[in-house]
This record gives structure tokens, C-alpha cells and sequence, in this order.
């Protein structure tokens, strides 16, 4: 069956179909675009749809964003901009983002953005790594209330197996690239969460919140 796509622009095809086959809406990948080419983009599907988010955004993107849509948020720490929300948050469908340490908030705080986004209740636990693992012991029972837990670390991501092996929620880990030398930009992390031995435990590309969080949102349900 052919696509159905918005093709308006000279440097860019929209995938107007994209909720409809994925079950979740189009985002603008802002890195590499420039401001005005993101705000083009933007002003295309918002003359379509009342929703739009935008992934690693830098302040001046937002600002172009604003041009078009005065109403735009703006979530600097996630370098998130975003237009009204997908979906309102359930209250029945919590996840947990828990991260190794302070950090690693940025990324960590780019899943739980898109996640409230798109409609999920998020609840935030951060700097429980295991260099200081009592912490971590003391909010395990809200990490358990979860459906699915996206587990934030650098370092040598040791978190996410250690997660994964105290609760029956799903366990999406992200590596970060943050880390010493040996660190290689958040290599050591990914080997480590991908040889995880927690049953349960899934991972995504180093530095990517984003892909966690939809993977949070298809898992916990879409509907």
C-alpha cells in the first residue's frame, strides 16, 4: 500500500502516515538541520496536526521554533521543544527513569520528557549508581511500581544489570557517553549493558533517551 507523505518542502519529505503504521507520531530530529530548516518543518505538520516534538534542540532552534508557534515549551536540559502533548499522561502506566548519577540527567531527562509527552506518567530517581548502592536499595519500591524502568548509567553501566535483576519490569538501559578515558565515549557502558546476565534487560544506542523512551511508550501499551 503506498505511503501517504506531506511533500512540500525542497529539503524535506514529511511522513504524514507515521502514527497511523508505527503507532506513534513523527518527531523532528533537530541535529544537523538548521534552525530554519527545523522551523520549515515544523510549521508543515503543524497545519496537519495540534502535536510536535523536537528531539535535540538547541536554544536557537527553539527559538526559530517560536516564529511559528508562538506556544512552543521549550525543555532545556532534554533539548526538547515541544508543542502541546500527544497524548495526556495515564496515571495507570508509570515509568521509572532512574539514573547511575547526576551526570547522566541530561540524557535521562531527555526519555522522561518524550515520554510525559507521549503520554506516560514518569517518575524520576536519579544518582543511585553502585558506587553507592544503598541508595539505590532505598527507592527500590518505586522503582518496583513501575511498568517499565529505562536505567540511565556511564561509567562501566553496571546499574542496569544490577536493575534488571531486582525487579519483573521490563529494563530499557541506556549508556552514556560519560566516562573517563577507558569510558570511550559510553563503549564500555554499552558492551557492559548488552553482556548484562539480568534476564530482561534491553538496551539502546549510547546517548539515546529518545529511542528509550518510545520503546518505554510501545511497551507499557500505546493506546
Amino acid at each position: 500500500m503506498p505511503e501517504k507523505y506531506i511533500d512540500e518542502l525542497n529539503y524535506a519529505m514529511l511522513d504524514s502516515s507515521r502514527e497511523e503504521r508505527t503507532g506513534l507520531p513523527e518527531v523532528i530530529y533537530c541535529s544537523g538541520k538548521t534552525p530554519e530548516q527545523v522551523a520549515g518543518i515544523a510549521e508543515a505538520i503543524l497545519k496537519k496536526e495540534s502535536f510536535l516534538l523536537a528531539s535535540r534542540a538547541s536554544r536557537e532552534v527553539y527559538e526559530a521554533l517560536r516564529a511559528v508557534a508562538p506556544e512552543a515549551v521549550y525543555y532545556e536540559q532534554a533539548r526538547t521543544a515541544a508543542v502541546g502533548r500527544w497524548k495526556a499522561p495515564r496515571q495507570d502506566r508509570l515509568i521509572a527513569v532512574v539514573t547511575a548519577g547526576t551526570s547522566d540527567v541530561a540524557i535521562a531527562e531527555e526519555a522522561a520528557v518524550t515520554a510525559e509527552l507521549l503520554g506516560r506518567r514518569v517518575n524520576r530517581i536519579y544518582d543511585v549508581g553502585v558506587a553507592g548502592l544503598h541508595r539505590l536499595f532505598a527507592r527500590l519500591p518505586e522503582i518496583r511500581e513501575a511498568h517499565v524502568v529505562i536505567v540511565v548509567a556511564g561509567m562501566e553501566g553496571a546499574l542496569a544489570s544490577v536493575v534488571g535483576g531486582l525487579v519483573k519490569a521490563p529494563v530499557i538501559a541506556v549508556p552514556t557517553s560519560i566516562g573517563y578515558g577507558a569510558n570511550f565515549g559510553g563503549l564500555a557502558a554499552l558492551l557492559s549493558m548488552l553482556n548484562s546476565c539480568a534476564g530482561g534487560v534491553s538496551v539502546v544506542n549510547i546517548d539515546s533517551g529518545f529511542n528509550a523512551a518510545c520503546m518505554a511508550v510501545k511497551i507499557s501499551g500505546i493506546e
